[in-house]
């Protein structure tokens, strides 16, 4: 019994003692990203994009926008500017309006002036993004 007891004992410690997997805490790159929006934007929200664990390949978050107004979406990541996380943005019938890949090139932050009210997808995929973790905040000027 005292052998069992010692063996559990054992196992238990040297599972504590294994490191963790890195893991996603993109509430501090949400936060990040607030303070980035250009100037004259005024904030509405943050979005977390965690596309860690499993087969995420993307992660959508959809939002109300109105005519007459300009928003910007900009990305908060780890390491190079944007990690690989691309924001596009879908109009109320599924078409893109704005993408932050263009030519192969990743920007951090993307501007819409939206001329119809509706509802409006933000989607983040990840092309070559070595974490698939990251912030964003929308804002929106008139």
């Amino acid at each position: 019994m005292k052998k069992v007891i010692s063996s559990l004992l054992l196992v238990s410690m040297i599972g504590f003692s294994l490191p963790l997997a890195s893991q996603c805490n993109p509430d501090n790159f949400a936060n990040a990203c607030i303070p980035k929006l250009a100037s004259g934007f005024n904030f509405l929200k943050s979005y977390k994009v965690d596309g860690e664990g499993g087969a995420k390949d993307k992660v959508e978050y959809s939002y109300v926008f109105t005519k007459g107004t300009q928003y910007m979406i900009n990305l908060c990541a780890n390491g190079s500017a944007t990690d690989g996380i691309v924001v596009t943005l879908f109009d109320s019938g599924r078409n893109k309006v704005a993408t932050s890949k263009i030519n192969g090139q990743f920007i951090s932050a993307i501007a819409y002036p939206c001329n119809a009210t509706g509802i409006y997808y933000i989607q983040y995929t990840f092309d070559g993004s070595s974490e698939k973790c990251g912030g964003s905040a929308l804002g929106f000027k008139r």
